[in-house]
């Protein structure tokens, strides 16, 4: 079960899962470092293998539309930025060459799809054919930020264990219920520890942000040019913060609220979800043909809610061995909330759920866990805990939690309870987290496009204007897009579309206020 950011961050890669998309990887590389300047080295780019388990698996990437390949690199990085001279750790990169003129060829632009703990090595080529446009004048480059994926990765359980612990009850009812979910929280964090302890106090978004602009330099070009998706804004807004006479032409997209904590981001997710339940519903009980779960939109979320009750007490045949119990089917909801592409199999997996059948929505949940057919988890989920937890300072007690509750379920009757307990995830970890929430302050920068969706479940539409406030003046140009999903250049929307494209390719920045529908 992820904790709150984990519902948040799961975005684009989620999406690359269930869609079964082609992947790739990259080697990983270790050790010490005695050159002195890591802004030196030279990447040596090669044909990417099949993706590792950590990335999640899968079949080496397909050649580019329209010709060219993928290539995969790896980058030497200071473990602990205070000791650049001490032990490095690999990063790994993928890209491919513009497709353009070099003459017209402006530089890298480096994505980050979200998390945290997405693979950008296994999702960029997933998404090659939407960046075709972008591509005619950049190199499109992507990277396993450190600890995902091939990029000195955080292991916590092993397969097993994870399936144990995604088929838990996170909604604990009574005092035994809770004494059994606060148990496996702390043995998950003390595997986290066990087994990943040298990298634990080094993959803060902080950290993350002095490799992307390590990156700038190794990849030769002045400014960092850079789309962030989800998670990928709040390391975006971090890095403007840091470098932000770096900053090149830069967009953020799925905007995290960078100036809540994470009780208010996990209640702002709660409300968020919970919207797009309802349009989810409202969609379906509004066509012309009958709507196969529900006779009114209230009449949908009854029905879901009794689904749930009854999960939770007598979980239904899934994928087998496994049933579906009330937490996998909270996770699946969720997942096919991401994206309005995703109702339809949503409706599909409730129907086949009233019917005793839970495959649908455990696929779904699996997906958003990072959980392969073969039963191999990527690293997403451990990264994901990590990454937050060394960011995050509060630590939620149970008590806490159970005040709480009263509020989560008002903000979401659904996802409230689910959200709410999610926020005991960092209590026993053993990294203490950075503060309250990521500073992201930047004046002197350059314009950064900042789009919200109005209709996002996982980083609601108010964060794109909290973020544009906290950049600074001059720094922040809004754009909204009316819409439904998590994210908005990928809805193929036009205006969005035409918007971003502008601003990355010609330098043109739109109006602030622009509006999309």
């Amino acid at each position: 079960m992820p904790n709150p950011s984990r519902l948040r961050a799961a975005a684009v890669t989620a999406t690359v899962v269930l869609l079964s998309s082609l992947m790739a990887g990259c080697s990983d590389d270790s050790g010490s470092d005695d050159s002195g300047d890591l802004s030196a080295q030279k990447l040596d780019w090669k044909d990417c293998p099949a993706p590792s388990a950590a990335q999640g698996g899968g079949n080496a990437p397909s050649p580019l539309p329209k010709g060219g390949t993928w290539q995969c690199a790896t980058m030497k990085a200071p473990l602990d930025w205070n000791k650049p001279k001490g032990d490095t750790i690999g990063i790994a990169l993928i890209r491919a060459r513009t497709s353009g003129p070099q003459n017209k060829r402006i530089g890298s632009l480096v994505f980050n799809f979200g998390g945290p703990g997405g693979s950008g090595v296994t999702t960029l080529p997933s998404f090659g054919e939407d960046y075709a446009t972008l591509r005619t004048r950049y190199d499109l480059v992507s990277f396993d930020p450190r600890g995902v994926g091939r990029s000195a990765p955080v292991k916590c359980e092993s397969d097993q264990e994870l399936d144990a612990y995604f088929q838990q009850d996170a909604t604990p009812d009574d005092a035994r219920e809770r004494t059994e979910y606060l148990d496996n929280t702390k043995d998950f964090n003390a595997a986290c520890e066990k087994n990943s302890k040298k990298v634990l106090p080094h993959v803060r978004t902080t950290d993350a942000a002095r490799d992307m602009d390590l990156m700038r330099q190794v990849l030769g070009d002045d400014k960092l040019h850079y789309f962030g998706i989800s998670y990928g804004t709040e390391l975006g807004g971090v890095y403007a913060h840091l470098f932000p006479k770096k900053v090149g032409r830069a967009v953020f997209d799925a905007v995290v609220d960078p100036t809540q904590n994470a009780e208010q981001g996990s209640l702002g997710q709660a409300k968020g979800f919970q919207l797009a339940l309802d349009n989810f519903a409202e969609d379906c009980t509004s066509k012309t043909t009958d709507c196969p779960i529900g006779d009114t939109a209230q009449d949908v979320k009854d029905r879901i809610a009794t689904l749930l009750k009854d999960l939770d007490s007598k979980p239904i045949a899934g994928i087998f061995p496994r049933r579906l119990t009330q937490t996998a089917a909270t996770n699946g909801i969720a997942q096919a909330l991401y994206s309005k592409d995703f109702w339809q199999y949503l409706t599909e997996g409730l129907e086949q759920a009233y019917q005793g059948d839970g495959r649908t929505l455990l696929a779904l949940s699996d997906s958003l866990n990072g959980r392969s057919e073969n039963g191999e988890y990527s690293n997403i989920s451990a990264a994901n805990i990590a990454i937050n937890c060394a960011d995050d300072k509060p630590r939620y007690s149970p008590g806490f939690v159970q005040q709480k509750l009263p509020e989560f379920r008002s903000a979401s009757p659904l996802f409230g309870d689910f959200l709410a307990w999610g926020m005991v995830s960092c209590t026993d970890w053993a990294v203490a987290g950075a503060g309250d929430h990521p500073d992201v302050s930047a004046p002197g920068s350059a314009p950064i496009l900042v789009v919200g969706n109005t209709g996002d479940p996982a980083t609601p539409y108010e964060g794109a204007r909290k973020m544009v406030e906290s950049l600074g003046r001059g720094v922040g140009v809004e754009l909204t897009y009316k819409g439904q999903g998590h994210g908005s250049y990928d809805s193929k929307n036009k205006c969005v579309q035409a918007a971003v494209n502008g601003y990355l390719l010609d330098g043109r920045v739109p109006k602030a206020g622009t509006v999309c529908s």
